[in-house]
């Protein structure tokens, strides 16, 4: 099986389950073609190959390191973001009014990927930074969307997202940090703990989006608002002033992801941080979950791209590395490769990488339709399908990066378990993926609770329909792998739709059961999204005249579908049946009253 370049196989999907050109016949892109599309992507990866890769390890062993409240990343990687920010991969689906390349949101995740499988580090400020942006372009004054947003956009400065404090992890409502009107603005006084990219010497300023409360804010979430907390004071026209009092006060000592700073930020310890509020009062959730979506899907990305990472360490050492005689073989011994279960294994990985990047390309391409469609129906549409998706992709592909980086240590063998050989800083930096932006479980009590609810499974419904179009096309294509395809994939979704209206059925007097099997659930979802995505892919290759490439679409496709998609239908009946099981481990007490019975 042929090794595919990620940037080929990004542009492939893009037209393959992504609709690149309904996308770029919407009005918005009209001056944009699908070279244009290819030519960007392709000059991100080599950029992130030129640039960012060579300064991957070298940076993962010097870490960042913080003196007097001052953080200094490791050597290069100032200037590499400086080189990103003038290739304008900093804004890549922006705006041009606001100085970005207003290319869709597919290539915009294209660039993450392989900015992430390059140097995971140093793509989370980019990352937090679109968020940012996103947030004062949305919900910015005249002066934050004219002044500020276009320096985000630009490198200039930077952006962070200021959520967490010791007390208040998820749980938002319990933030402490105080704002108290100060002139005409306020001042700013609390803690946040976990800021990435809370200090750093890439840019000349940082702009901070803190949530905060005001005095005579009503308790819990509806008493949260956003506030813009610059690192240095702006004057009207943009230029820099006095120190603001946000200070740096240590970063952490971390598993991985080492070249980003992760940062303890105190406000109004030593002086006053001045803040301005963005948007409306008591409504700061409105606008942290603008940013907070944005972070999902691009950490999603981010486990697709760590899956890449993972697969491209274990094809290359497996490719090179003779140890054994696989079983039946005669003659010279050939590389572990040829090692069945070392070939199952590559495949997994495989099969993790590119399934998660067609279901990146899916959604990115309905948040597209989204945002520039002309007809609204379809925009609906289209927003609904991504907003389901968007935390089932995270969750599974974060998910799925931890299995890839275990499996190519264990492809490795002990050489995996060394430093050198780079395998084990792909675990070390993934980790954190699957806990950012919500944990796992708190992105299947998203899908449950809030996507499924909300509309009856409207949604969801929509989605199977979608789906159960692509079995149809599979039972009339010539191919008789393909063909066979089908019916475990129909199953696979009918255990989704049973499952969906067990969850509408039982939430509302058994919360608690359904909650036991939320993860499992998404687990099903995230098999049935992406075994039927493989399978669109597999079924557009086949016209286009590359008979081996082709094939080898099939064969991940079958693989998934026989290999993957199993395991996970396993799971519906204990999703049904199972919360017993669980809920004793529960103390009696607290399972009666959360259960509501």
């Amino acid at each position: 099986m042929r090794t595919i370049d990620p940037a080929f196989d990004m542009q492939f999907l893009m037209r393959a389950v992504g609709a690149l050109d309904t996308v770029l016949s919407c009005e918005r892109f009209a001056e944009i073609d699908a070279g244009t599309v290819d030519a960007a992507v392709d000059a991100a990866a080599r950029f992130c190959t030129g640039v960012l890769a060579p300064l991957n390890q070298p940076g993962d062993r010097e870490g960042a390191r913080c003196e007097n409240a001052a953080v200094a990343t490791p050597q290069g990687f100032p200037a590499a973001f400086r080189a990103f920010s003038d290739a304008g991969l900093n804004g890549v689906a922006v705006s041009p009014a606001a100085g970005g390349m207003g290319l869709p949101k597919m290539v915009a995740a294209c660039v993450e990927e392989l900015t992430s499988s390059a140097n995971l580090a140093f793509s989370l400020c980019p990352v937090l930074n679109r968020g940012a942006a996103a947030a004062l372009s949305r919900f910015g004054d005249p002066f934050q969307k004219e002044v500020i947003l276009p320096r985000l956009v630009s490198g200039e400065w930077t952006g962070t997202m200021n959520l967490t404090e010791p007390q208040a992890g998820s749980d938002l409502g319990a933030i402490r940090t105080r704002a108290v009107p100060h002139g005409d603005h306020y001042a700013i006084t609390g803690q946040k703990i976990f800021i990435t990219y809370g200090e750093h010497d890439y840019t000349s300023n940082i702009v901070h989006l803190v949530l905060a409360r005001m005095a005579d804010a009503p308790p819990g979430p509806r008493g949260i608002s956003l506030f813009m907390v610059p690192k240095f004071l702006i004057g009207p026209d943009g230029e820099i002033g006095a120190r603001n009092g946000v200070f740096c006060l240590s970063i952490e000592r971390k598993l991985g992801i080492h070249a980003s700073p992760t940062c303890v930020i105190g406000y109004g310890e030593n002086a006053v941080a001045h803040g301005w509020l963005i948007g409306e009062a008591n409504r700061g959730l409105e606008a942290m979950f603008v940013m907070m979506n944005e972070a999902r899907f691009a950490v999603g990305v981010e486990g697709v791209a760590q899956c890449q990472a993972a697969l491209s360490a274990a094809s290359a050492y497996a490719s090179q590395r003779v140890q054994g005689r696989p079983a039946g073989h005669r003659g010279a011994m050939p590389a572990i490769e040829a090692h069945p279960d070392v070939a199952r294994q590559l495949l997994r990985i495989r099969s993790f990488t590119e399934g998660g990047r067609a279901l990146a390309m899916w959604i990115a391409s309905q948040l597209d339709l989204a945002d520039t469609h002309a007809d609204p129906d379809v925009q609906a549409h289209s927003r609904a399908a991504a907003e389901l998706a968007v935390p089932v992709f995270k969750a599974w592909a974060t998910e799925r990066s931890i299995d890839a980086a275990n499996i190519a240590i264990q492809i490795h063998g002990g050489a995996g378990f060394i430093e050198e050989t780079g395998v084990a800083q792909i675990l070390r930096d993934t980790r954190i993926t699957a806990i950012y932006e919500g944990t796992t479980a708190i992105q299947a009590n998203d899908l449950w609770a809030r996507k499924i609810q909300r509309d009856g499974g409207a949604a969801m419904r929509a989605l199977l329909a979608g789906f159960q179009a692509v079995c149809s096309d599979l039972e009339q294509v010539s191919d008789s792998e393909l063909r066979r395809l089908a019916a475990p994939l129909r199953e696979a979704i009918a255990d989704v739709a049973v499952c969906t209206d067990w969850i509408l059925t039982t939430a509302g007097e058994r919360p608690q059961d359904v909650a036991a099997g939320a993860v499992p659930f998404l687990e099903v979802c995230a098999a049935v999204c992406v075994g039927a995505l493989l399978c669109k892919a597999a079924l557009y290759a086949h016209p286009l005249g590359d008979q081996e490439f082709a094939q080898d679409k099939t064969r991940i496709a079958a693989f998934f579908i026989r290999h993957e998609l199993p395991p996970a239908r396993g799971r519906v009946g204990p999703i049904m049946s199972g919360a017993d099981d669980v809920l004793r481990a529960i103390p009696a007490e607290a399972r009666v009253a959360s259960a509501g019975r």
